[in-house]
């Protein structure tokens, strides 16, 4: 799934290049060149199918080149999670009516990734053999506001998969206070939003919990014509699967990830995830110069150079044109910065267009 406006990476990530095509972590390639890569190892390359806004889709073989037309599906509308899966299945199921189907976000950080192939082979050996939805689950570390929580059986769910458990309920982004209660009892994961299943699992799920979509994005197929994917997105729901189906079915199981995972979608989480030097600061990308600074992240272009003082607990932030400067503690503030400077892009050029 590469369809995501990351706005809450501005300024480097906009709506024009958002942050599933930004070298965020700084190693070299964009999250989604890193995630197929990752999905090479486990799947044929064939196999791998990318879904979109249709803004987007140029740019996804530009980073991903030689994919199949089938591979890059464009979504015309926006409507989250489940029809985007949906979709997917709908051409999986041309391929090959026997699938086993991963489903995972394109901008999320894995950082042990042969322990990651261990716990999707065996997902994939699970939903093989067993009518299950598998979900990965992360064991907390703190009690994190912006995650879903999973709250799960203590007792393995099968003989040969120790780290498999039924879920019991999920919840999504829950109170400071209700995360530190979910951590304390030891009976919950965080959501990672990988979910492994079988086509003929996943359709009897949409037929049971979202039949419109079963009805409709289910049927279409690879050679179906862009108007009439149009179409049929503009008459569909706008839902997630979490709550469309995971949160309903009764064959959902967790199995705890044994790989370190972030799924990097702020600059704070960003902050935790990369490594800190010595003033416990994570500098990620371009030259720079730190004095009496602490507790900040700093991301700016490769080729740039910036001289840092006296920040602690800050965001520095630049692309070619736009530098945010940001306490991390005041981060949910960025979505009033990013209107406050489109309105004021919009004005000049309304005034420019006025003074012509």
């Amino acid at each position: 799934m590469a369809g995501g406006f990351g706005s809450r990476f501005w300024p480097i990530s906009q709506a024009n290049n958002p942050k599933q095509f930004i070298d965020i972590l700084g190693n070299g390639e964009s999250m989604l060149q890193t995630t197929f890569r990752r999905f090479e190892r486990i799947c044929p390359r064939e196999n791998i199918i990318i879904v979109t806004n249709s803004l987007y889709a140029d740019r996804v073989r530009e980073q991903i080149p030689n994919l199949q037309p089938y591979q890059v599906l464009s979504e015309p509308y926006r409507r989250s999670t489940a029809p985007c899966i949906a979709y997917a299945a709908a051409i999986i199921s041309q391929l090959d009516p026997n699938a086993n189907i991963i489903v995972t976000p394109s901008d999320h950080a894995i950082f042990d990734e042969a322990k990651y192939d261990h716990d999707i082979r065996q997902a994939l050996s699970i939903t093989a053999c067993h009518d299950y939805i598998v979900t990965i689950g992360i064991r907390p570390t703190d009690p994190k506001t912006k995650y879903g929580y999973i709250q799960f059986n203590e007792s393995p769910a099968l003989p040969d998969a120790q780290s498999l458990h039924k879920v019991i309920t999920f919840t999504e982004k829950p109170p400071l206070e209700i995360a530190r209660q979910f951590i304390s009892t030891g009976e919950f994961f965080w959501n990672a939003g990988i979910f492994v299943w079988s086509l003929s699992t996943l359709r009897k799920a949409y037929q049971t919990f979202l039949p419109n979509i079963a009805k409709s994005i289910l049927t279409l197929k690879a050679d179906t014509s862009p108007d009439e994917v149009e179409h049929v997105y503009s008459l569909c729901d706008t839902i997630s699967v979490d709550y469309g189906i995971i949160e309903h079915a009764e064959n959902v199981y967790v199995l705890e990830a044994s790989f370190p995972w972030s799924d990097v979608e702020t600059w704070d989480l960003l902050y935790n995830t990369y490594p800190h030097d010595a003033g416990n600061n994570s500098i990620i990308s371009g030259t720079v110069f730190t004095y009496d600074v602490q507790n900040s992240v700093v991301h700016i272009p490769a080729n740039k150079t910036i001289v840092l003082q006296g920040l602690d607990g800050y965001i520095v932030a630049a692309n070619d044109n736009t530098t945010l400067i940001c306490r991390r503690d005041q981060e949910d503030r960025i979505l009033k910065f990013i209107s406050d400077v489109e309105l004021n892009q919009m004005m000049g050029s309304i005034y420019m267009k006025n003074k012509k």
